[in-house]
């Protein structure tokens, strides 16, 4: 067993723009945990996370501690507060993306499988990435850590011989 305190892990910061920004801490990687992901975000009032997604590998799921904000899903928006559990299975139906519209902080645990590889899609910008070596939101070192937009595909056979 191993085990790890919140107050003994370090904040990894995120701030994309005015819009996109959080604070992380990576319990399950402090804790040696490899199969199963675990993290804790606090979302200020105003931003949100991770682009709109969805990965075809791995299931997701979120658990409010404190505050309140919204869900982006694949079915429109859903509002979320303390005690509440969202799961975002893998696949088209588990796309989302959370945003803090309200006053004071979102903090929630942010789980997953760690299946590696990973594809993920956006819808949104119409990407897809790919991921290969370590699973999303794991630190190891990736093979492959590509995105491209879907008008970039080329045919299987494109550039081989024969």
């Amino acid at each position: 067993m191993n085990r790890v305190n919140v107050d003994g892990v370090d904040w990894d910061e995120t701030d994309r723009s005015e819009q996109v920004g959080w604070r992380r801490k990576r319990l399950a990687a402090a804790a040696g945990g490899d199969d199963l992901g675990c993290s804790l975000y606090e979302l200020p009032p105003g931003k949100r996370a991770w682009p709109y997604h969805y990965h075809a590998g791995n299931a997701e799921a979120l658990y409010v501690l404190s505050g309140e904000g919204t869900v982006r899903h694949a079915d429109g928006t859903t509002p979320i507060r303390a005690g509440d559990y969202v799961a975002l299975p893998a696949g088209e139906d588990g796309a989302h993306r959370v945003v803090n519209d309200a006053e004071d902080v979102l903090r929630y645990l942010a789980m997953s499988t760690m299946r590696d590889p990973d594809v993920l899609v956006y819808p949104d910008s119409d990407k897809v990435g790919a991921m290969g070596g370590a699973p999303p939101g794991g630190t190891g070192e990736r093979d492959v850590d590509a995105y491209f937009r879907r008008d970039d595909a080329v045919d299987y056979w494109d550039g081989e011989d024969g």
